[in-house]
């Protein structure tokens, strides 16, 4: 197969929803239909019966949700399907902005009876600054929920999307009979048996025919003609080309846990959503056609495989090919490295791979040269843009309870902050450490993995700061900006590259330094010009 071809069979996507909508039911359900499993792992009431295969963390395991975004990668339909499955809970936001840095299109979940919820309305909004082609799954049918037409125009409304859906109920909740496919023009009908893989399809080109009576009874018949009437005068037809500028959505309708629906859905995705896309680096547009290679690391875990203490760093393909053994050049680091065992995710499972393509994901085994945002090339000169760190919104000191242990908690922080679990800042009066998190929950899991994965044991203590500002002077030698930096010295910090941050402890005290020192410039993210 050529390099174009190789180019053109792939689909890197993410899932993207609220807590609880769903989110890993459906990527088991995906992995399913793809042969990548064989058996769903059973999520139910959070108390997952044999852990979702691609919730791999042991705390996952005990809080039912998703933690870590892990790729997971099948083939069905002669296109090589990749999912990059992140975390719904809002205290790990920060993983899913930067993993969505790494698709080329989404899928966002939405639950029948919440309909569109906070988190959702975030990572949407994210997508839509991008333009990255969406798919809305509305998820749960066989429960009560809100009426179609309802969820659509909430879709519209609060996620500011332009929808047409491509399939449509018959019936909801407890009437819930099947669907009936715009795309393929069948009837899907349910039979809320989950055991059955694979429901029966039934072509159905004309819903005028008196068949359809038959099939789903004369109320329901009427009700789903009826409706299909009002989709065509209120919904715009489907557009591909609109679909992939991220100017229509199209709307599925199914229950993942039933594993209905989702077959619809997935083979609607294999032929419209994008293959990999173009992506704008600090000096130019790369084009995934051209023959050098490029790829960033958006995301680093350590530790995957407890057996071994071992870190992988994960880069998206921009363009070219990535060979294995081939030395490539490490940007930031102005050095060659040669990679003699990349990683391709299938699952749970890991295997090397010798040539991946434009679009995959490739784990990298890290001795700690990489950081998240780093690119690879065969040389030149750019680094990919919009990998930045937020200021995080909760602060607490991080104490060692094991004096014999330093060693290893300096080790096991430094890891999990190149991670991008969190944030770490050095305070520059007394060298204390102060971990910043987006979500409280964060700082269970750090301490959690400190304790499991390098045997060292941490306490927190509270530490009152509001935001952290990376400073900026205009000039680092005026009276300005020295004085700033005496009057401040107690809130001052370095960041894990060395750059200077005022960690204020409210908005006014954010307000009155930027007037009192106004050729100091403050900012929220770290990335900057």
């Amino acid at each position: 197969m050529s390099f174009l071809e190789e180019i053109q069979k792939r689909r890197t996507f993410g899932i993207i929803s609220h807590p609880d909508a769903g989110k890993t039911t459906l990527t088991e359900k995906l992995l399913l239909f793809g042969g990548a499993i064989q058996e769903a792992g059973a999520v139910k009431n959070n108390k997952i019966k044999k852990g979702a295969t691609s919730d791999f963390m042991e705390i996952e395991r005990q809080r039912g949700i998703s933690v870590s975004t892990s790729v997971l990668a099948f083939n069905y339909k002669e296109k090589k399907i990749n999912i990059l499955d992140t975390p719904g809970h809002k205290d790990f936001a920060e993983d899913t902005f930067r993993t969505l840095t790494a698709v080329d299109s989404v899928i966002v979940v939405i639950d029948v009876a919440k309909g569109v919820e906070e988190q959702t309305e975030k990572l949407v909004s994210v997508c839509r600054m991008r333009n990255i082609p969406i798919i809305v799954f509305i998820n749960k049918l066989d429960r009560e929920g809100k009426d179609a037409f309802d969820l659509m125009d909430e879709v519209e409304q609060k996620l500011g999307l332009r929808v047409t859906p491509l399939s449509f109920p018959i019936g909801m909740g407890y009437d819930f009979q099947g669907i009936y496919n715009m795309w393929e023009q069948n009837i899907n009908l349910f039979s809320g048996d989950s055991r059955k893989n694979i429901e029966e399809t039934i072509a159905f080109s004309d819903v005028q025919n008196p068949e359809l009576e038959k099939i789903i009874g004369e109320k329901p018949a009427a009700r789903l003609r009826e409706e299909l009437e009002l989709i065509d005068e209120v919904y715009p037809p489907f557009d591909r080309q609109e679909y992939l500028d991220g100017k229509l959505q199209p709307v599925f309708f199914g229950s993942a846990l039933n594993n209905f629906g989702v077959r619809e859905l997935l083979d609607c995705f294999v032929i419209i959503a994008p293959s990999p896309r173009p992506k704008e680096s600090e000096t130019r547009l790369v084009d995934p056609a051209e023959t050098k290679l490029s790829g960033f690391v958006f995301k680093i875990h350590a530790n995957m495989d407890p057996k071994h203490r071992d870190r992988l760093a994960f880069i998206k393909i921009v363009s070219g090919t990535f060979e294995r053994n081939k030395p490539y050049y490490h940007v930031r680091q102005k050095k060659n490295l040669k990679f003699p065992s990349p990683n391709a995710f299938f699952a749970e499972k890991k295997e090397i791979v010798d040539i991946s393509y434009p679009g995959d994901i490739v784990g990298l085994h890290d001795t700690g040269n990489f950081k998240i945002g780093d690119t690879l090339t065969e040389g030149e000169l750019m680094s990919f843009k919009g990998i930045p760190s937020f200021s995080p919104e909760h602060f607490r000191y991080i104490n060692n309870a094991d004096p014999m242990k330093a060693k290893q908690l300096d080790k096991g922080v430094d890891q999990l902050m190149d991670e991008g679990v969190a944030q770490l800042f050095t305070l520059e009066m007394n060298n204390r450490k102060v971990i910043g998190t987006v979500g409280a929950l964060q700082y269970e899991v750090i301490q959690y993995r400190l304790e499991h994965e390098y045997g060292a044991k941490c306490t927190y203590e509270n530490f009152p700061v509001h935001k952290a500002c990376w400073v900026k002077p205009d000039d680092a030698k005026n009276a300005e900006f020295k004085e700033f930096l005496r009057i401040k010295q107690k809130f001052l910090a370095k960041d894990k590259y060395g750059q200077l941050v005022f960690l204020a402890d409210s908005d006014f005290t954010i307000q009155m330094t930027q007037s009192k020192y106004p050729t100091v410039k403050l900012f929220f993210t770290s990335e900057f010009d």
